[in-house]
């Protein structure tokens, strides 16, 4: 059994690329707007965001363009108390994606713009991370950043064998897009070597598969009384932890889509043999669903940081961080640690706060 501590300081640092979101207004297609809301997003950045409203210090690293759109973003991201200084400047241009939302049976859609950006030519060597990581207790990346390139690849695992080496909890967001595997080197095969270095990973069933090559058990929630396999839930965590011995805590965030603005949500927590599982969310009105898994990340960070002894509250949080950003604007979860337990103590009912 592992006995290493989680965390030995609660400054946490993450890692990843933040882009230009450019969303399509009013749910319109590309086909049919000219004009784009511009907002600031990316997973890592995301949890951030959400640690540092929720009062933990954290600090963003990544590697942007020295232009005035990437300061803007800087800016962004510093207005929310996110520790910015180690941010690195080089290359030529940010990443860009672009959303078109979708409602009722319509799919959203992403388009990435990210090839060459700042992030994607990243290289080891060019992160000072044993600086970074000094005063640090907790590290967080995700499948992401390394699926732009080798060299991305190169880059995290540098800085996932000093983070090992300076003795940080390490976190890993499997995040699997399929868009994102272009450079002749599968997900698993890259993600495989590296995720042994996690203490924490999370995901969705199908990025489980698409790394461990782990069935789904299942989760076909219509309402908030369907029954979960927990039997099948806690053989699929003993899966993971025999893939991934190091790792002390598996999370799973399980969502059952019934139109794209009506989800069901619950999540699983396995760790060292135990299993514990939340009750069911059933979002009807989702406003945004981008950021979703990043916020029950952030959650999930901030549960383990909290409640050390508390596995059943984390998971708990977690999971109410996640279904509240479902209901807000933008990749970045905007929301309190008091909004978030007040959704975990049962308080759904929407009434304007007076």
């Amino acid at each position: 059994m592992n006995t290493k501590p989680i965390a030995t300081s609660q400054k946490v640092i993450t890692f990843g690329e933040v882009m230009l979101r450019l969303t399509a207004p009013n749910f319109r297609r590309f086909s049919q707007t000219n004009e784009f809301i511009a907002t600031y997003g990316g997973s890592e950045a995301n949890v951030a965001i959400s640690l540092a409203n929720f009062g933990i210090p954290t600090e963003f690293v990544t590697r942007l363009p020295d232009n005035a759109m990437a300061h803007a973003c800087v800016d962004s991201l510093q207005s929310y108390g996110l520790g910015t200084n180690n941010i690195i400047y080089g290359g030529n241009r940010m990443g860009l994606y672009f959303l078109e939302s979708g409602a009722a049976f319509r799919n959203s859609n992403v388009v990435y713009d990210r090839e060459g950006s700042s992030f994607a030519t990243l290289r080891p060597g060019m992160i000072d991370w044993e600086k970074i990581f000094a005063d640090a207790g907790w590290f967080h990346w995700s499948g992401i950043a390394a699926s732009l390139s080798q060299e991305g690849a190169d880059a995290c695992l540098e800085a996932l064998q000093i983070a090992d080496r300076m003795g940080l909890t390490i976190s890993c967001d499997l995040n699997f897009r399929k868009k994102l595997w272009n450079y002749g080197r599968s997900a698993s095969e890259v993600m495989l070597p590296l995720v042994q270095y996690s203490d924490v990973i999370f995901g969705a069933e199908p990025e489980y598969k698409e790394i461990f090559d782990i069935s789904p058990v299942g989760f076909k929630a219509v309402d908030t009384s369907y029954p979960l396999d927990l039997s099948g839930f806690k053989s699929f965590g003993q899966k993971v932890s025999e893939q991934v011995p190091r790792c002390r805590k598996v999370f799973l965030e399980l969502r059952n889509t019934i139109t794209s603005n009506h989800n069901l949500l619950a999540a699983i927590l396995y760790s060292e043999g135990v299993l514990k599982h939340t009750g069911i969310y059933d979002i009807v009105h989702e406003v945004d669903r981008v950021g979703a898994g990043d916020a029950f990340v952030g959650g999930m960070i901030y549960g383990l940081l909290t409640y050390p002894d508390n596995d059943q509250k984390t998971v708990e949080f977690a999971l109410a961080a996640s279904a509240l950003k479902n209901t807000i604007y933008g990749d970045f979860n905007q929301v309190t640690v008091e909004e978030v337990e007040s959704l975990m103590n049962g308080n759904t009912s929407g009434r304007v706060a007076r």
